[in-house]
């Protein structure tokens, strides 16, 4: 008779355990990227004297960089692992503090040579933002097991935004404190210390198994993706103009109001995480985006920084379970060997909404001020909110023919 006794289901707090180990290091790219998030606008454009629409782009152009290696990225993670990628991420978030570096030393001379220097260090940290965050996702999925799937985007996306929060006001601090120098120092420092965790990591094998060209794989989830950039508008307009909108308002404390975004969107992450599967996830990111735009439209009509701070909350709590509602749905759409093609795809999406909205957000800003951004941010947000309803209602079709079948 055989003695094996049955496997005992690890731990909820094991899980989650095991999950942070890995979503740390998007919380270490993303305060790499937290960091310059308020400064550079207003070195753009006060600094190097350059308008509204550069100042957007220095942010965007970070998002495009992220979107276009995004596939590339997926499919090294399913082919190679995904302990390579976190790897080589960090590799390349170390370098683009090096042009960081760079920038300080010749802004004086030549602006638009500065500038140029600068939008290369913000391509190489969109590269490295894709890497390390579609690396460690995988990573944590293959440690945990796909049924925690979405308890791993909620994590890493907590991780996103805590790396945000706490970048962003530190950013600020430094360069008062120290000048524009010590963003590129510390941005190394970081990169260094996250490379030196990641070598002590255990690997997770690559899936291996017959691969959906990538063309299906967008097939699949376009629409969740769709969905997904059109409600990354909200933090779009708040992380690329939220220093100059204040500055037009005359108020102070922009990074702060980042830091509340970040703070509600981790909160609510944090809370109700859980409800996706209770409700499902087309009705909680329906509700998730009417709480966005409402948040939105509050940030761009407030009359003070009280209101606004409540806005910006409210964004935050709105925009938190939009990626894990719908990226599990889209996830789930493929087979098991291409998941990190479809992560990648989906998450290629709210790169495109922000790498697109600095530009148009500034082309809007110049028209109608900078409270006409949020107000737009707003629209689209609810015509989004209107997609996923739209999905929702062709998803339980789709479960009433299979019942009828």
């Amino acid at each position: 008779m055989s003695t094996a006794q049955p496997a005992v289901p690890e731990s909820s707090a094991n899980v989650t355990v095991k999950i942070l180990t890995f979503v740390f290091f998007t919380f270490i790219v993303y305060l790499t990227i937290g960091l310059p998030l308020a400064v550079l606008p207003g070195f753009v454009h006060q600094d190097l004297g350059m308008n509204s629409v550069f100042a957007g782009l220095v942010i965007s152009v970070q998002y495009v960089a992220t979107l276009a290696s995004r596939p590339v990225v997926g499919r090294l993670c399913d082919d190679k692992g995904a302990k390579l990628s976190v790897s080589i991420g960090l590799v390349v978030c170390l370098i683009s503090g090096l042009f960081y570096l760079g920038t300080s030393f010749v802004d004086n001379h030549s602006p638009m040579t500065a500038f140029t220097v600068l939008l290369v260090g913000r391509l190489l940290a969109g590269v490295g933002e894709s890497l390390v965050g579609t690396g460690s996702i995988q990573w944590a999925i293959g440690a945990v097991g796909f049924s925690n799937t979405s308890r791993v985007i909620s994590w890493n996306g907590i991780a996103t935004y805590a790396g945000l929060a706490g970048g962003a006001p530190l950013g600020v601090v430094l360069v008062r404190t120290f000048g524009f120098a010590t963003l590129g120092v510390t941005v190394i420092a970081l990169a260094i210390a996250g490379l030196a965790l990641a070598s002590r990591q255990i690997s997770v094998p690559a899936t291996h198994g017959e691969r959906l060209g990538m063309h299906h794989v967008l097939r699949r989830v376009i629409n969740f993706g769709v969905a997904l950039a059109l409600g990354a508008t909200g933090f779009g307009v708040i992380a690329t103009f939220i220093t100059l909108y204040y500055a037009s308002r005359g108020w102070s404390g922009a990074a702060f109001a980042l830091t509340v975004f970040s703070l509600c969107f981790c909160g609510a992450r944090f809370l109700f995480v859980d409800t996706i599967a209770r409700y499902g996830g087309y009705k909680i990111a329906c509700i998730s985006l009417v709480s966005e735009a409402i948040g939105l439209a509050l940030l761009g009509l407030a009359p003070n920084t009280t209101l606004a701070l409540l806005g910006a909350g409210l964004a935050g709590i709105g925009f938190a379970l939009v990626f894990p509602a719908l990226g599990v749905a889209a996830v789930a759409t493929v087979p098991l060997a291409d998941r990190g093609a479809a992560l990648g795809v989906y998450s290629a999406f709210a790169d495109l909404s922000l790498g697109i909205t600095g530009p148009l957000a500034g082309i809007v800003a110049h028209h109608f001020g900078f409270s006409g951004i949020y107000v737009a941010a707003t629209g689209l947000v609810l015509i989004g909110a209107g997609l996923v309803a739209w999905l929702w209602s062709k998803a339980r079709e789709r479960a009433a023919t299979s019942m009828l079948n």
